[in-house]
């Protein structure tokens, strides 16, 4: 039985991935690591609770003296890091949040998984899960590769890169058997909305502004978060020791054109006349250092380990409009702050 942590488990992707984890393999034993800031909400696991081969844990990966017990207590066969501060524009209010707990946080980690591994790395991993946008910017042509020159242009995307860098010199050094992904822009449900599709559903569904970033030119690779979670399944039980893998949905849409998609979704949901929902729509100062387009090229996680997208976006995001939809006091609760109060409700007691 493999005993394996899982950090930022309530947050949005990181949800999904303990979801995968602790209901496709009952033998393995899940511990959700997650401090519980703002994005994170245990109601987005409250299905998981009862399950035999679940825990969770609160705690913050920046305090070192926290992950050192932690780890010293559970004996982890593997890591799965996907806690992170990952808002671009929060990054840019406070960077040195982000360099603590993306760079600071994920050396407590690997410091911590090289105490306890004991330099025994045949029955241990180290999954590192990144972003995109340490590669910056492209221009009209041409897709992130694996070996695509890192340059960040952002506070969050430096704060990501260096944590790379620091996952491959643990490897390269100490012979860490350490695996990392890059992925492109995730959607689905769950997500905490401060991103552009559930703040857009969110105030669509209110009759509110729709704030678009300059004329809404950037371009994103949207990739359904559930194929998301699939990939790192595969990734984390099949990958070489030392690859990375580029997770990207095949899906580049400019900001404005997903919009009005968006708009045209939620019209026909709503029962409005088609071309109200767009009147919403909003221009605003664009975002300093606001990378033009982003587009993954993940041939090689196909070719290698067999994954596939399996949506196309509008199909996808359909189903994230229903889903929002449809879980009215998740968006209620996440919105008013409300969420905060579970884990005071159900685990302080305890």
């Amino acid at each position: 039985m493999k005993k394996i942590l899982i950090t930022g488990g309530a947050g949005f992707i990181g949800s999904h991935v303990v979801r995968l984890f602790v209901n496709k393999y009952p033998n393995y034993q899940i511990v959700n690591l997650d401090k519980l800031t703002y994005a994170g909400n245990l109601n987005n696991i409250k299905d998981l609770e009862n399950k035999a081969n679940y825990s969770f844990v609160k705690g913050d990966i920046v305090d070192a003296d926290f992950i050192s017990n932690l780890f010293a207590t559970h004996k982890f066969d593997a890591v799965v890091h996907l806690a992170a501060e990952s808002h671009v524009d929060r990054s840019i209010s406070n960077p040195l949040e982000f360099v603590m707990t993306n760079v600071i946080g994920t050396v407590n980690l690997l410091n911590a998984a090289k105490t306890n591994w004991k330099d025994d790395y045949s029955s241990h991993r180290f999954y590192h899960v990144s972003t995109d946008e340490v590669y910056g910017t492209l221009g009209e042509t041409g897709m992130f590769t694996e070996t695509t020159a890192y340059d960040p242009h952002s506070p969050y995307s430096a704060s990501k890169a260096s944590s790379d860098h620091f996952v491959r010199a643990y490897h390269d050094t100490y012979g860490m058997d350490a695996v990392i992904s890059n992925c492109s822009n995730n959607y689905g449900s769950h997500h905490f909305p401060e991103k552009l599709i559930p703040l857009s559903i969110h105030n669509i569904k209110n009759n509110k502004s729709i704030p678009i970033y300059g004329k809404g030119e950037n371009i994103r690779d949207w990739l359904w978060v559930e194929d998301h979670a699939r990939a790192i399944d595969v990734i984390f039980h099949t990958a070489k020791t030392g690859t990375t893998f580029n997770i990207g949905g095949h899906n580049e849409w400019t900001n404005i054109d997903l919009i009005h998609l968006l708009c045209k979704i939620m019209d026909k949901k709503l029962n409005r006349s088609e071309g109200e929902s767009a009147k919403l729509i909003t221009f605003v100062k664009d975002r300093a250092g606001h990378d033009l387009r982003y587009a993954i090229d993940s041939s090689k996680l196909q070719k290698e380990l067999g994954w596939v997208p399996s949506l196309q976006f509008e199909e996808g995001l359909e189903k994230t409009v229903d889903w929002y939809l449809s879980n009215e006091d998740w968006l209620n609760n996440v919105t008013s702050g409300d969420y905060k109060k579970y884990y005071e409700q159900q685990y302080t007691k305890r």
